[in-house]
């Protein structure tokens, strides 16, 4: 444990995109606090920086219904640390980002401990869920949201939110030349790239990628694809990932050819086009201005459930934000390799479908942006509510 004489700070998130903006809000707030001290529920990126891992982002990272209910023993014993860690630790702000099904729990227990709670990066209630509003209600000091139409939603609601803007909105584009990528990949640059991006997480991977090298064998061997592997993966991750790839494309009559490759952002600026799982690959997609057709299988059962609770009108998150279908959404029974091709084909080679859906992405990435940096005002308001936090008598009043 370190003692650095500065606010403590807890830190949660539990996923590729998360552990993204941790990263980004911590170096933003040492520009504003150099001696904080970080700990919580976070990934290799952040432990970089000084990040204390009470729990390891990898570690508790999974999907769907069924696999949360698989791993439930092995989750409520990294839960439990972590409540532990902030009993002992008392820290002085937290920030919990997106991974609601973990965080809007230990918004309970934080509060408990009078213990000022920020969530940056809705949980998705507006979709599902709406009965969780409550823990936000009660729990839930600020609600910092990089979706428009999310402010609105918590307004009526009755919780103290506000529309930060998207923090991939400010990422400049990849410096890296095409040639390079090219050479660092073993790609040739002459050719067409086609991204294939199935998720961030292994379950995704094994559900999505299958599908997606069929289409790729559809799509000729004149067409060269990547996939790019998420930084939260592990080692014996990736052996597997590697191996999996290996064995589908063996398994086509055409076997195309696929590179695995580090860089998600660089694959999407250099490709033609892409086949996105749906998530926050799709937002990065929409911001860099690169065409693609959004996809995503789940377990049965876990799809069952969620088609009697999910109400919303779209799936992919940029037509959510652009109010109409944009890009092509090919979910479940509908996610073929026959339909991918029929909707990725006008994209590679119609001038005029790439050009309006680049036009759609364009006006979806005005929407996202803001006037400041959505991290620094992020660690600007935690800055403001260390200056009003609980004195430890306070501390002491449990929340009911």
């Amino acid at each position: 444990m370190t003692n650095s004489g500065g606010p403590k700070i807890f830190l949660s998130t539990g996923e590729a995109s998360g552990e993204h903006y941790g990263t980004l809000l911590i170096q933003a707030l040492r520009q504003l606090e150099p001696r904080a001290d970080f700990f919580g529920l976070g990934g290799r990126r952040m432990e970089a920086l000084g990040f204390r891992p009470v729990v390891r982002a990898e570690d508790v990272a999974v999907l769907g219904i069924t696999e949360v209910v698989r791993h439930m023993p092995r989750i409520y014993r990294e839960y439990r640390r972590l409540r532990r860690s902030i009993a002992t630790e008392k820290p002085d702000a937290a920030v919990l980002i997106d991974f609601p099904d973990v965080n809007l729990s230990l918004a309970r227990r934080l509060k408990q401990q009078g213990v000022p709670v920020i969530y940056f990066v809705s949980p998705q209630l507006w979709a599902w869920k709406k009965y969780r509003i409550r823990s936000v209600q009660r729990y839930v000091d600020r609600m910092l949201t990089i979706f428009p139409f999310e402010e609105r939603f918590y307004h009526d609601h009755g919780v103290e939110a506000e529309f930060v803007g998207h923090p991939l909105a400010e990422s400049d584009p990849p410096r890296i030349s095409r040639e390079e990528f090219a050479r660092q990949a073993g790609l040739d640059a002459s050719k067409t790239w086609v991204g294939l991006l199935p998720g961030s997480r292994g379950k995704e991977i094994r559900l999505n990628l299958p599908e997606m090298v069929r289409a790729a064998a559809k799509l000729g061997r004149d067409v060269e694809f990547l996939v790019p592997l998420a930084p939260t993966l592990t080692g014996p991750q990736r052996d597997h990932i590697r191996a999996l790839l290996a064995e589908l494309v063996a398994a086509q009559a055409n076997p195309p050819r696929i590179a695995l490759v580090e860089d998600a952002r660089a694959v999407l600026h250099h490709a033609r086009a892409s086949i996105v799982a749906s998530g926050t690959a799709t937002v990065e997609a929409a911001l860099i201005g690169n065409p693609f057709v959004v996809v995503y299988r789940i377990s049965p059962l876990s799809y069952a459930v969620a088609k009697r609770v999910v109400d919303v009108p779209h799936v992919a998150m940029v037509n959510l934000i652009a109010g109409k279908r944009i890009v092509p959404e090919l979910i479940q029974g509908d996610f073929t390799a026959d339909n991918v091709v029929s909707h990725l084909r006008p994209l590679l080679n119609n001038e005029e479908a790439r050009a309006r859906m680049q036009a759609n992405l364009r006006q979806v990435g005005d929407m996202l942006r803001s006037e400041q940096s959505s991290v620094g005002r992020v660690a600007r308001i935690t800055c403001e509510m260390l200056k009003t936090r609980s004195t430890p008598e306070e501390r002491q009043s449990p929340v009911p």
